[in-house]
């Protein structure tokens, strides 16, 4: 008697892989774009963070600053649209609005903040997730729903 020996896998075999394959890219799509997301907001807020320098040391001179390029920063980056402005040796701002970047943060942006003292602070805005904020430059949690009723 002639046994037959099995060539190749049988059609159960192969639907464990395709479901094992789909199981696993349902995983990873989702944690890939908030990579995506959170790479974003770190480098937007690297472009901006080069101007803080240039910024303080206008308005520790007496001078104000009312464009970007006063500070050496471009208008607009791949990243974000930069704004700038700041009164002479007191308050100013560096903002970025987030451009080209994935849903969770298309309407984020990230402000560096000068108080008079010359103390600077940072804060996101925006991001769906609140945990896509780089930690320097936090955002605040969204507050938790009030009960119905």
């Amino acid at each position: 008697m002639k046994v037959q020996v099995q060539k190749g896998f049988t059609l159960i075999e192969l639907m464990i892989v395709v479901a094992i394959i789909g199981i696993l890219a349902a995983i990873a799509i989702p944690a890939y774009s908030n990579y995506q997301a959170k790479s974003k907001l770190t480098a937007a807020l690297a472009e901006i963070s080069a101007g803080k320098t240039a910024m303080e040391e206008l308005l520790n001179n007496g001078q104000g600053v009312a464009t970007v390029a006063d500070i050496g920063l471009q208008g607009t980056t791949n990243n974000c649209t930069i704004t700038a402005s700041a009164t002479a040796g007191g308050t100013g701002t560096i903002a970025c609005a987030i451009l080209n970047a994935p849903t969770q943060v298309a309407a984020a942006s990230l402000t560096w903040t000068r108080a008079q003292g010359g103390t600077w602070s940072c804060a996101t805005s925006g991001a769906t997730d609140a945990t896509l904020a780089p930690k320097t430059c936090p955002q605040a949690a969204a507050p938790a729903p009030a009960p119905a009723g």
